[in-house]
Parts: structure tokens; C-alpha cells; sequence
């Protein structure tokens, strides 16, 4: 398994994915405020990784807390939560990691548990977020093999795999399943400009399981669809409204509707943390802008003239009308939506640490 985030006893381990493909380096934050300068700066990404890797720094922080009583701690919990919360905007499960560690917290400040049982208790919050996530992508891959061919090509977008969780991932999880399950897969990545997460995350951590993968520039999928090349498109997610429609990277939007064009099943595969039932509809998503470098630059090099206007939206919104199939750890959602999703929060209600806030 891929070492995406690791707790250790001196901080929190990171595997640097700005580096990645040519260089496997690791970056230790050893305080709150570096881990939150981990996830605004892509060290770590990925809507489940980036949750627990907030639960990691709220741990961390509190573990690391010099005050005397629980009224100085109070301030502190929030302060911290606070730095960690204002990181990255789209991708809910940082609030809802967030959220599960300072309910916690405030379940023992109230019982007046002492400090260090209170550390030792949040630390214990957070390594249990770790093993519910990876435990929460093989789920995910159980229940979406079956929807990929038995033999054929899958495109996916971005990436949503071990790099993006804690292990053995969302998408790639489904398309790492159905390879273990005897499926003979071909997998298309796309490039996904302009932070090429495609190009150098998914055909790297494919690769290293052995999974024949081809990269794409994004603007050529069309054209297979066109050709059958493409059997099924699967992608992950950062936030999914209450209606089924998706945030994801940048260009999922077009990706969608040229399989609905080309009669290509879409799915989504994300844990039920990413739902947020808050949410009505995808437009009220908040959609994060990232620097304007980020475009205008490749390898170090300027690529556009100056005084060009740049837009960068890290995210786009699917309308759920081009979702075929949303699959989760407790199952697979179809259309209607409203109602699959309620369904399934129900259906979950025994396990409320799970449900998106």
C-alpha cells in the first residue's frame, strides 16, 4: 500500500506528491500550522486524505498544548480548527473531519476529562479516521467491480486513488477491485491539467501496481469515446450535494458530458463523508481559485504572454443528471438521487461517525 499520511510519535509524515513521479520524498510536519500548510499546498491532497490529515492536525495541535485548563484549551481547539479549516475550500470532508474532532472534544471537555486523557483520546480519534478510510475504499472497490467491464478501458479524471486517501483509494480502488477480481482493465488518465494530477499521480501509482495505464491530454477523450475506445469513465469526488450533483476537478464536468453524448457510463466512487446533505445543489458548492501560476507556468517555464487574463478553478460541478451510479463504502447510488442518498443515510444512522454534517 502507498504511505499517503502516516502518524508518528513526532509529528505527522507526508508523502510529497509535488514531487511526484521522479522523486518519492516525504515532508514531516511537526505542528498544526505546517500541517495546514501541507494541504494548502497540495503536499497532500485528495477530498479523504485531506480530512484526515485535518483530524491528524487537530490531534497534533492539541497533543502539543501547553494550557493549564480546559477554558485555555477551548481557545486553542479553536484556534486550531480554525487554521485548518480556512486551507481549502471545495472538498468537505476537511469540515467534516473537523467537525468529528472537535465533537469529540467537546464530548470529554464536558464529561471535565482531564488533558491528558483528552490528547490520548483525540489522537486515538484520529488514527480510528485513518483505518475507517482505507477499510471505507476496499468497501467502495467490493461494491463497484461489478460495474466495470470484464474486459475494456476505463478513463478516469485526476486522481482518487491511494495518493487521494489513505490507502487503496476511491475511483482507483473500484479499478484496483476489479483488477483483483480477474477483470482485464486498461485505464486512460487523463492529464488534468493544469496540476497534472493525471499524468503524475494516477499512471504513477497504477504502474506500481501494474496496471497497464495511458495518459491523455484532456482534450483528446472525446475523440476515443467516438472511436469505442472508452467502455466506462470513473472519477472521484470533492463534495456531493444533496441532489447527487458532484464536485470534482477541473474538467469532470466535460468529461461527463461527453460520455452521456457517447452512451459511456459515469461513475462517481466516494465514502458518504463526502455527501454533504447540507448542500441542496451543486451550485451552491464553493468552488476554490488557486494562483494564476499555476497556469501560466510549466516545469518553472512561462507558457502564456504577460498581461493575459487567467482563470483557475480548481473545480467543476457535474449535474447529477449525468451521473450514472454514485458508489459508496454502504453501497451504490442511482438516480433519483434525493432519494438514494436519504436512503443510505438511513441506512447508516447506526454509524453517525460516518455521515457528513
Amino acid at each position: 500500500m502507498i504511505p499517503t499520511l502516516e502518524w508518528l510519535p513526532n509529528g505527522v509524515n507526508f508523502l510529497d506528491q509535488t514531487k511526484l513521479p521522479l522523486e518519492e520524498t516525504y515532508v514531516l510536519a511537526t505542528d498544526y500550522n505546517q500541517v495546514a500548510t501541507v494541504i494548502r499546498d497540495m503536499i497532500v491532497r485528495g477530498a479523504p486524505a485531506i480530512g484526515v490529515s485535518a483530524a491528524m492536525g487537530v490531534a497534533l495541535g492539541v497533543s502539543q498544548s501547553q494550557a493549564a485548563d480546559l477554558v485555555a484549551l477551548n481557545a486553542e481547539v479553536a484556534v486550531i480548527s480554525e487554521t485548518l479549516a480556512a486551507t481549502r475550500p471545495t472538498a468537505v470532508n476537511l469540515f467534516w473531519a473537523i467537525k468529528r474532532m472537535r465533537n469529540r472534544y467537546n464530548t470529554l471537555a464536558e464529561a471535565n476529562t482531564s488533558i491528558p486523557e483528552i490528547k490520548a483520546s483525540l489522537i486515538a480519534e484520529a488514527q480510528q479516521m485513518y483505518d475507517e478510510d482505507i477499510a471505507a475504499c476496499k468497501a467502495m472497490g467490493a461494491h463497484g467491480a461489478a460495474l466495470l467491464p470484464q474486459e475494456g478501458t476505463v478513463l478516469t479524471h485526476c486522481n482518487a486513488g491511494a495518493l487521494a486517501t489513505c490507502g487503496y483509494g476511491t475511483a482507483l480502488g473500484v479499478i484496483r477491485a476489479a483488477v483483483e477480481r480477474g477483470h482485464k482493465i486498461d485505464v486512460f488518465a487523463d492529464e488534468t491539467r493544469p496540476y497534472l494530477q493525471g499524468a503524475r499521480l494516477t499512471a504513477w501509482e497504477l504502474l506500481h501496481d501494474n496496471i497497464p495505464t495511458t495518459v491523455l491530454c484532456d482534450n483528446m477523450a472525446g475523440s476515443l469515446m467516438r472511436q469505442e475506445r472508452i467502455q466506462a469513465v470513473i472519477v472521484g469526488a470533492d463534495r456531493i450535494a444533496a441532489n447527487g450533483d458532484t464536485a470534482n476537478k477541473i474538467g469532470t464536468y466535460s468529461v461527463a458530458v461527453l460520455a452521456k453524448e457517447h452512451g459511456i457510463p459515469f461513475y462517481v466512487a466516494a465514502p458518504l463523508s463526502t455527501i454533504d446533505v447540507a448542500t441542496l445543489h451543486g451550485d451552491q458548492i464553493p468552488i476554490e481559485q488557486r494562483a494564476a501560476t499555476e497556469v501560466t507556468h510549466s516545469n518553472g517555464k512561462q507558457m502564456t504572454p504577460n498581461g493575459a487574463a487567467i482563470q483557475n478553478p480548481a473545480f467543476d460541478v457535474t449535474p447529477a443528471k449525468y451521473i450514472t451510479a454514485i458508489i459508496t463504502e454502504h453501497g451504490v447510488l442511482r438516480a433519483p438521487y434525493e432519494q438514494s442518498i436519504r436512503e443510505m443515510f438511513e441506512k447508516a444512522a447506526a454509524q453517525p461517525e460516518l455521515i457528513s454534517a
